[in-house]
């Protein structure tokens, strides 16, 4: 079974402290999810950063509108740096999610790794190379 990978870098033109404290604040995770995700945060009582041990629920639709739970654990984080996120139940079988941070002359570099694998053995393959 294939573990699969993704990165992506973006260019943030805005000082660190502006754009570390967005995104790691769990009340934003829905506003920066692609919208057919149909991603909805469950969990209660969430503080305004993420921190090591934290574990957020949360329903996503991403195939055919069924919706799903998911739930994700903070494992790491390194502030103005680096936080990791990973799947504890959820769609995958497989999640494990850095989201990097770099200050650079014109903005904060900001690149997500995301390794994944797909449950239903040969199953995940094809829906992966389908979607």
């Amino acid at each position: 079974m294939a573990i699969y990978n993704l990165k992506r870098t973006q260019l943030i033109k805005a000082d660190l402290d502006e754009v570390w404290s967005f995104f790691t604040n769990p009340d934003n995770l829905a506003n920066i999810t692609p919208d057919s995700m149909g991603f909805k945060v469950t969990s209660e009582y969430l503080q305004d950063k993420v921190y090591p041990g934290q574990v957020i629920t949360y329903k996503v639709a991403p195939l055919l509108n069924i919706p799903m739970f998911w739930m994700t654990e903070i494992t790491t984080v390194i502030p103005k740096k680096l936080f990791v996120d990973e799947q504890r139940r959820g769609p995958y079988k497989l999640w494990h999610h850095q989201h990097h941070f770099e200050e650079i002359d014109s903005g904060i570099l900001m690149t997500d790794m995301v390794y994944y694998q797909l449950p239903m053995f040969f199953l995940g393959s094809i829906a992966h190379s389908l979607f």
